[in-house]
């Protein structure tokens, strides 16, 4: 069981197992004195309040779709928005005559100047000057940008739908929605459901309207505040200004929805069954505040599936399943239930014998070979010996006393002794 309780630590890594996620979605949010902004997530209240189009409850709800308790995987919305974000990309590169359109010849060595191609003829200052290098004014850049680059990416049709239920999933946790940006202190309630009149809305009068009454414009009015200057080079490129975003509107039939929406500054409006990772999740980050009509919300289920039964417009899909299903691992690993069939901790500590060089270590030497006391000792005597005679010849040489031997003393006591028996 230890090793099951390891693999699911590991396993669960990249996914969000933060407590305050699982808190998220078990709990309510009271971020206002007046309003509370609570999660529909919750085992205790699995239903979700249609609102109507003055803001207020319009006597119905909505079952929350399973595709909001899928797994939250910031990492794969992260990797997959980065990846389908390339599809767009338009190929572009410099002109291939673009520093060649000179005559120009190296005058090579010896003239004391660098080899580089030099403009033909006279009478101009341009002559004589270097061309061709990208080190030469007028010249070619290094690695000319060429058309054929590898500019979009293939991405898996599962891997698509993996991040985009991660998306769906994470638009109903009020944390994160908060987390991104949005500025939902007075919301009601997340996810925001409103009845299908609001398909019908033609005016931007209409919407604005809407959008007070369900206490969501103070997402708009930061909008409104954040319009800006782009910094860099990216003015010159068509992208001069530059703006956060507000809600989504999730909508089933466009009934006149989308013209009432579009001239609202970062609001976006979606079909439900053309749900898109790249504004559901705008620069690969999971929580973008949505504003689902009450048909959109329903179709949530026939599109993704419920884990009991698949999904019946995407073949062959079905909700991916979460790795734990309670991510509160500290609470897991500190409960009895569990403790009583883990094996007790391992205690026995296996420490490294440090190996020592015999060669360098006298204690290991002689704990190998003992007789090695005798050998050095012997060989010691020798030399001693040796140093002895040497030093016995340069006296007699240099007319001086020999140096006394320490071990004739020790001799002649022996053959005393030897006589004596």
């Amino acid at each position: 069981l230890t090793a099951g309780v390891d693999n699911l630590t590991t396993s669960f890594s990249f996914s969000l197992s933060l407590n305050f996620l699982s808190l998220a979605r078990n709990s309510s949010f009271n971020l206002s004195p007046r309003e509370s902004i609570s999660m529909s997530l919750a085992s205790a209240r699995p239903l979700v309040t249609v609102r109507s189009e003055k803001g207020l409850p319009a006597g119905s709800t909505v079952t929350l779709p399973a595709v909001f308790k899928a797994p939250i995987r910031p990492d794969v919305v992260s990797f997959i928005h980065h990846e389908v974000a390339k599809n767009r990309r338009q190929p572009y590169a410099v002109n291939q005559d673009a520093g060649h359109q000179t005559s120009a010849e190296s005058w090579g060595t010896g003239r004391a100047v660098a080899r580089i191609p030099r403009v033909r003829g006279g009478g101009t200052h341009r002559s004589g000057q270097g061309a061709f290098g990208n080190m030469c004014r007028g010249g070619h850049m290094f690695a000319p940008t060429k058309t054929f680059r590898r500019w979009h990416r293939k991405v898996n049709v599962a891997q698509k739908r993996y991040a985009m239920c991660s998306a769906i999933a994470s638009s109903g946790v009020p944390a994160l929605v908060m987390a991104k940006g949005h500025q939902i202190q007075d919301v009601h309630e997340v996810p925001l459901v409103v009845q299908d009149k609001v398909e019908s809305y033609t005016k931007t009068k209409d919407a604005m309207i809407l959008l007070h009454r369900l206490k969501a414009w103070k997402d708009i009015d930061q909008v409104y505040k954040s319009k800006r200057m782009r910094p860099g080079k990216g003015k010159m490129r068509n992208r001069r200004r530059i703006q956060k975003l507000g809600p989504l509107i999730v909508y089933n039939k466009d009934e006149g929805v989308r013209r009432a929406f579009r001239n609202i500054p970062g609001c976006d409006t979606i079909q439900v069954e053309n749900l898109n990772l790249l504004k559901l999740a705008p620069g690969g980050h999971v929580g973008r505040f949505c504003i689902w009509t009450e048909s959109a919300f329903k179709k949530l289920d026939t599109l993704y599936g419920t884990w009991k039964k698949p999904s019946s417009e995407k073949k062959g899909w079905n909700l991916p399943q979460p790795k734990m299903a309670n991510t509160d691992l500290t609470k897991l690993l500190k409960s009895e239930e569990i403790r009583k069939v883990l094996r007790a901790p391992n205690r026995k500590i296996n420490r490294k014998v440090p190996k020592n060089n015999p060669l360098r270590n006298v204690r290991t030497l002689l704990r190998l070979n003992p007789y090695a006391a005798v050998m050095k000792r012997s060989a010691e005597l020798v030399q001693a010996k040796r140093l002895r005679e040497k030093a016995t010849i340069a006296a007699k040489k240099a007319g001086k006393t020999p140096p006394v031997n320490p071990m004739a003393k020790r001799a002649a006591a022996m053959a005393r002794r030897s006589s004596k028996k």
